[in-house]
């Protein structure tokens, strides 16, 4: 959490917070906040430009394009997080399991990741869409799927460095169980990584839903999304060239919202860590600054020590005056 509140104070991260409050608010209520119906059709406007009654014009349909692009947020949006969503659970969790449950359960999980990472998007969710139907749920299932890797790889990496720390094996030791470590010790760790995963994630999840509503798959007509208004705007090229700016806009400026939001939590996560790296102690905690007290001891004793004869050899290299019994010593010697 220290992570996330350091990058809410970078600009990036609040201009990009700022970009993607508009984009879940358009999400949430974009058919209220639409000007006109969505899906209403008016064969006597097709094709219209920009006017004050359809700022963005029409479509071939007669339908309003600020309405659909406003309307198709929502699920553009909500096939992205259902998508990263199922990645996340099929991702963290076997990770998590790989580095605590034992070499076979590591083993076998690890060869399942390597499978779905050669597995190409576009062929493996048209065979899931053949196999279970074309609809957005099982599209984003088959997304999901092949994002999981991604989130398998990477908490795997932060959760292997956190298994060798002192304060996991003295937690360990002392008798926790796997659960209570996981939930104190790990998870607050690898929560940034995570973070940085997921902003990322959403903006690949939603260039890839965009490219499948393209296709045809996932979400039906008329419902709009922006990936099917760039693929009905392609065919009207000669009559509305500047239509498919305006989908591929918000694609755009959502994709690259996600990502600036990502760096700002990864840039937060590596200057936390290098302020904090050189005093921590085990569990994070800085360490008490001992280091220095004995050269500051030994100086403050040098200035105030009195001012005395050279000391010859085999004697104390002391600043104190030299006493009967240092004499003795000496002459025994």
């Amino acid at each position: 959490m220290r992570t996330l509140r350091r990058a809410l104070r970078l600009p990036s991260a609040r201009a990009a917070l700022a970009v993607l409050a508009l984009v879940a608010l358009l999400a949430l209520a974009g058919r209220a906040l639409a000007p006109h119906d969505p899906l209403a059709q008016h064969p006597g406007q097709m094709l219209r430009g920009p006017s004050p009654g359809n700022p963005l014009g029409t479509d071939y349909l007669g339908r309003d394009v600020l309405s659909r692009l406003v309307a198709g947020t929502g699920l553009s949006v909500a096939g992205a997080l259902e998508a990263v969503g199922a990645a996340l659970l099929l991702g963290v969790l076997p990770a998590l399991a790989s580095v605590w449950l034992g070499k076979a359960v590591e083993w076998s999980v690890q060869r399942v990741a390597d499978t779905l990472m050669v597995m190409p998007f576009t062929v493996f969710a048209i065979a899931v869409v053949a196999a279970l139907g074309n609809g957005m749920h099982q599209a984003m299932l088959a997304l999901g799927v092949l994002f999981a890797p991604l989130y398998f790889r990477v908490t795997r990496a932060a959760a292997l460095g956190l298994r060798q720390a002192q304060y996991v094996e003295a937690a360990e030791l002392m008798g926790a169980s796997r659960w209570w470590i996981l939930r104190v010790h790990i998870w607050g760790k690898i929560l940034p990584t995570v973070a940085v995963t997921t902003a990322q994630a959403i903006g690949q999840a939603l260039l890839v839903v965009s490219s499948l509503t393209f296709l045809g798959l996932g979400v039906q007509p008329p419902q709009p999304t922006w990936g099917g208004m760039l693929a009905s705007d392609l065919g009207y090229l000669a009559q509305q060239p500047w239509a498919p700016l305006f989908p591929g806009l918000a694609i755009m400026l959502t994709v690259g919202a996600l990502n600036l939001l990502a760096d700002a939590i990864r840039d937060s996560g590596h200057a936390g860590a290098g302020s904090g790296g050189g005093g921590a102690g085990v569990g994070g905690s800085p360490a008490p600054a001992t280091a220095a007290a004995p050269a500051a001891a030994t100086s403050a004793a040098s200035e105030s020590a009195p001012d005395t004869a050279p000391v010859s050899a085999g004697t104390p290299a002391s600043g104190a005056p030299r006493t009967e019994e240092a004499d003795s010593h000496v002459t025994t010697r």
